[in-house]
């Protein structure tokens, strides 16, 4: 497939990216459409949504329809010295009551920091794959995490500070420093990078910790592999990218499509969790989120079929076979004998009595 074509289709999309994914090593991962929902309680703090749609199964054991797919990776993932477990897949979920298609990746074990490097990589590639114009978003909860204790933050403070990072809010972030003036110049340093590596490089001088050091390695080795992988233009640091401190221990991002108003990807790497569920793993992964290529069908008026051949119901099979045969040369084509409601669609072909109109 070329860079320039847009997967508008979730179906194909998904069907791309398993493509893609599975010529890195991953292997298929199926799970079922519920789970105990224990699971999701314990962890309710590492899901998106808590709008979880619960029944009673047998025993009386209360199931849920999953909302989400990590959960189950982790907790079924082998655990020995050297093993990392790469999977993907392509389910549906169902959060804030609503079923939702998506497909992503999970690499969990005993990681290197190629591993991580490649899941990112991989974040990119999905991107470029999708089609159009894409920014990646990148952060390290590492590096802000080690920021916000060397400030002095409690738990209470911490939360808020990254509230703020989110927010791009300088002034309520200056206010919590309050006469903490080494704080405040680091924090907003941080608030105001995006960019590449040059945008790296200037926040060295406020980065003084060995954690927060050892982070900025991090990145830098992460930013090098990509632009030598050709991911460089869609790619940014931007720190207001971020996730719960509980459970993510260091780099974040956040994919976006032109078209498309939202992020379309989500992921990065959550130590933690593992540890929170009993296990030594670590892991890194994202989702993408299929559904939304909808709202890009929306936003440039993409047909949804690109000729509908309509005919009365008399005209014979093999004249409806025939203006079939000739539309298909341009595209799809849906023949009907009423038009259907809520599609769309660029050329209409009617036929009556074997006429084509």
């Amino acid at each position: 497939m070329t860079t320039d074509q847009i997967w508008r289709n979730e179906e194909q999309a998904v069907f791309a990216l398993r493509g893609l994914y599975q010529r890195y090593g991953y292997a298929p991962y199926k799970m079922s459409q519920f789970e105990e929902y224990d699971l999701y309680v314990r962890n309710k703090d590492f899901l998106i949504s808590d709008k979880i749609i619960t029944f009673s199964g047998e025993g009386g054991k209360l199931m849920a329809l999953k909302p989400d797919v990590t959960l189950s990776i982790v907790k079924n993932a082998p655990e020995e010295p050297g093993v990392v477990q790469k999977v993907y897949y392509s389910e549906n979920v169902y959060r804030d009551y609503r079923e939702i298609m998506q497909a992503g990746l999970e690499c969990v074990g005993d990681l290197t920091q190629y591993d991580i490097a490649e899941a990112v990589l991989l974040a990119a590639k999905s991107l470029d794959l999708l089609g159009g114009r894409y920014v990646l978003d990148i952060s390290h909860m590492g590096l802000l995490a080690a920021v916000l204790e060397r400030c002095g933050f409690d738990e209470v403070k911490q939360k808020q500070a990254m509230a703020c990072l989110r927010q791009k809010n300088t002034h309520d972030l200056k206010a919590l420093c309050g006469e903490n003036e080494e704080g405040w110049q680091t924090l907003q340093a941080i608030s105001a990078c995006r960019g590449g590596m040059d945008a790296l490089e200037a926040l060295l001088p406020y980065l003084t910790g060995e954690p927060e050091q050892a982070a900025v390695a991090e990145l830098k080795a992460l930013l090098e592999m990509l632009k030598e992988r050709g991911y460089v233009e869609g790619v940014r640091l931007d720190f207001s990218v971020s996730n719960d401190l509980g459970y993510y221990s260091g780099v974040v991002f956040r994919g976006y499509l032109e078209g498309i108003p939202e992020s379309i990807l989500s992921g990065g790497q959550y130590d933690k969790l593992p540890r929170k569920m009993g296990r030594k793993s670590r892991a890194i992964g994202f989702a993408v989120y299929a559904d939304l290529l909808q709202e890009r069908n929306r936003e440039d008026g993409a047909f949804d079929v690109d000729t509908l051949v309509l005919h009365d119901g008399t005209v014979p099979l093999a004249e409806v076979n025939r203006a079939a045969k000739a539309a298909s040369k341009n595209g799809s084509v849906l023949v009907a004998t009423t038009a259907p409601k809520g599609r769309s669609w660029k050329n209409l072909v009617t036929l009556k009595g074997g006429a084509a109109q």
